[in-house]
């Protein structure tokens, strides 16, 4: 069985990763690496037997719905997935009235929405912890796994460059603001207009003047690559944004992790997406599936360390 610490976690919500202090996000990476452990053992760890999970999923998803599910059963805890078309939510409720309600049949919710404002409501009104799952601006489950797979990668954090190329979505904000409460050395590159909003980068700083981290947003790829330990991208055409595609391609032109860009960086570094990839345009698929790609073991890094948030906050 899993030795879980003295637990000042319990009760909490997992909105933004900027709600936690750094400890207590490495609370979650020393949980998630000795889960993974006694998974790899074959070794029981039902840290949650009889609790159920709510799972609200309004967008798509493929990791982040089979990782909760999955890791809610290996505690030995029972996911109900629900789906925003089969509920009354469809019908105008709120989700004011449906998160007093789920409270009282759950012990923690999920959810994986489009505004932010929307897991900040749930969790207003919620008896239970709730874990956001992805919204438009943040995705801090994923930040999680990165965090958790560039530790396990080179034994530490602190000043581990991060090298991060294309929009400055909700996976750049949550990533930036991760690194920086770690004492990574953090660089964005992003083309004009793509960079990370303004309440990321306030986020960021912040952390990083208690760390030591640094931050810098530039838009020149190789300046970012250069001397970089992980080299990192997503999508450059989000859910929602499917009419700006054409033009998003151009623009992102230029910013693919390459051989170009991986050159530039350190012999030992290594490359990670947190998935769809668009092979041939944020990345190639030879790199991809190539022996300095971490991208897998990221994505089986989801389960971990959402099985130790879960863990932490129900315990």
């Amino acid at each position: 069985m899993a030795h879980l610490p003295t637990n000042a976690l319990k009760g909490r919500h997992f909105l933004r990763v900027a709600d936690w202090k750094p400890g207590e996000l490495k609370a979650v990476l020393d949980l998630g690496d000795e889960l993974k452990m006694l998974l790899a053992r074959g070794r029981p760890h039902k840290l949650l037997p009889g609790r159920s999970i709510a799972l609200i999923f309004n967008k798509a998803s493929t990791r982040t719905r089979v990782s909760f599910e999955v890791g809610i059963c290996q505690l030995g805890g029972t996911g109900v997935s629900i789906t925003a078309a089969h509920t009354h939510l469809a019908r105008g409720e709120t989700l004011k009235d449906t998160a007093s309600v789920l409270s009282r049949y759950v012990d923690a919710i999920v959810i994986r929405t489009g505004a932010h404002s929307e897991v900040e409501e749930t969790a207003a009104y919620s008896s239970v912890p709730v874990l956001n799952a992805l919204t438009d601006s943040s995705h801090p489950c994923q930040a999680l796994a990165d965090v958790m797979t560039i530790r396990e990668r080179y034994g530490r954090l602190d000043g581990v460059r991060l090298a991060y190329f294309g929009d400055g979505n909700n996976v750049c904000a949550s990533l930036m603001v991760a690194a920086a409460k770690l004492g990574m050395s953090f660089v964005a590159a992003c083309p004009p207009g793509y960079e990370p909003t303004e309440q990321a980068l306030a986020d960021a700083r912040e952390a990083a003047e208690e760390s030591g981290a640094s931050i810098e947003i530039v838009s020149d790829p190789a300046r970012a690559a250069d001397g970089a330990d992980v080299l990192y991208t997503d999508v450059w055409v989000s859910m929602g944004q499917e009419e700006e595609r054409d033009k998003r391609l151009a623009d992102f032109q230029g910013y693919s992790i390459d051989e170009r860009l991986l050159a530039l960086a350190r012999p030992e570094a290594f490359v990670m997406h947190c998935l769809p990839a668009h092979y041939g345009e944020e990345i190639s698929e030879e790199i991809a599936h190539g022996p300095r790609s971490a991208i897998w073991d990221q994505a089986e890094n989801r389960l971990h360390a959402q099985k130790a948030l879960m863990a932490l906050v129900l315990r």
